[in-house]
């Protein structure tokens, strides 16, 4: 399951002192005379991955993230390569484990976007700790993420048929032909849905949801009485708290609009009472749904378009593997056990935390993507795979059975 990532608490605080720093509107604008911009992407983990320049420094890597209401930086080694000079530094504290966090608050940036798109005055956050670790998780160096900047003066088209982003004006958008349209409503910088979902057990509710392009799940369903009986603990993400806990189990149907979602892997995390939202809502729905869709956001207008791509009817399969994995190393070529499930295939092979995994069916980790290996732990309930381990500068190998456990 890819990292559920939540920022919200950090952001909000964060939110008040940037919007005091600066009361100029925050808008991305076509370059030109041009009527639409086509900024190319990359999905990585069910991340939304493009480059970016700040101050005319970069390409950086920035995760497109509609659950994200200000510029977050969360590599720090940005604030030495932007030049910011006497920072700001806030401290958010009494969260969790640890005692605070720590953030600079930058300057007005100026940000470009393939000199297609670009913005002045932007206001952003700067991490003085990675303590997310996004770039390990995907891979390859992932420098901060950008939301409500990106979306709120813009329509956006997001085409994950061909891995194209397109930019207009709002109301100089091309619609999709025969494109479902959703009504959205935009809090807090973030956009909003109505759904129903039925439960397991037939019984159907309506849902407010955080429609959150950032997030590696398909739904997640917050302060639910009665779980699905057949379900499995998990770790479901981070957070300012460490790791989310919580349990995974499948609903009858998630209804979108017109489309009925079925069977649908769902993340049911344990109530946190340090974890409050500024906008009320019972849930979200992430990546492992939305990437089954063309999308295009339209926030002026309060609207969202959705056309199913060939992902629409792929099944929602979670890991089979029973591992959770990061990637280390200067280059991000090793692979390192993060974490166990208890009762799963791995740990009945003996797999540990802090293993690495040096090849898979023979092939070397350093020679695939964590996408790559992310399907193939994905790929086939009963199906064997290889593991080459290395612990303790002992070589072993071991034959994991895939298991499908929900």
């Amino acid at each position: 399951m890819p990292r559920v990532v939540r920022f919200n608490i950090l952001l909000c605080l964060l939110a008040l002192i940037i919007c005091a720093t600066s009361a100029r509107a925050q808008q991305f604008n076509i370059s030109g005379n041009k009527k639409r911009a086509y900024v190319p992407f990359k999905v990585i983990r069910s991340m939304v991955v493009i480059q970016l320049k700040i101050n005319n420094k970069g390409p950086y890597n920035f995760i497109l993230d509609t659950g994200v209401g200000i510029m977050l930086i969360t590599d720090p080694s940005l604030a030495d390569s932007l030049n910011i000079v006497s920072p700001r530094t806030i401290k958010i504290a009494g969260l969790g484990e640890r005692e605070n966090y720590e953030a600079i608050v930058a300057p007005l940036l100026n940000v470009n976007i393939y000199d297609r798109l670009v913005s002045h005055n932007v206001s952003a956050a700067i991490l003085k700790e990675d303590f997310f670790g996004l770039s390990n998780y995907a891979g390859i160096p992932i420098h901060g993420l950008i939301g409500n900047d990106f979306f709120s003066k813009l329509a956006v088209k997001i085409s994950f048929t061909d891995s194209m982003l397109v930019a207009t004006r709002p109301g100089g958008m091309r619609i999709f032909r025969k494109a479902e349209k959703i009504p959205i409503t935009i809090e807090g910088g973030k956009p909003y849905m109505q759904t129903k979902v039925t439960l397991s057990a037939g019984i159907e509710k309506t849902n407010k949801l955080l429609i959150d392009l950032g997030a590696g799940h398909s739904l997640s369903l917050e302060n639910i009485d009665s779980l699905p009986q057949k379900r499995i603990r998990a770790n479901l993400g981070i957070g300012l708290n460490g790791l989310i806990d919580g349990h995974l189990a499948r609903v009858n149907n998630l209804a979108i609009g017109k489309y009925g979602i079925k069977d649908i892997i769902t993340s049911f995390p344990a109530e946190d009472p340090s974890f409050k939202t500024s906008t009320p809502r019972n849930g979200s729905i992430g990546m492992g749904t939305l990437k089954r869709f063309d999308v295009i956001f339209d926030y002026q207008n309060g609207e969202m378009y959705l056309k199913p791509n060939y992902n629409f009817k792929e099944t929602f399969e979670h890991d089979m593997s029973g591992m959770s994995y990061h990637a280390g190393g200067k280059n991000f070529d090793h692979l390192i056990v993060e974490k166990v499930d208890e009762g799963s295939t791995a740990e009945e092979m003996g797999v540990r935390p802090l293993d690495e995994i040096v090849s898979i069916n023979f092939r070397p980790v350093s020679k695939m993507s964590l996408q790559q290996i992310d399907d193939l732990f994905k790929s086939r309930d009963g199906r064997n795979i290889l593991l080459e381990l290395y612990r303790d500068k002992i070589t072993d190998r071991v034959v994991l059975t895939l298991k499908r456990r929900i």
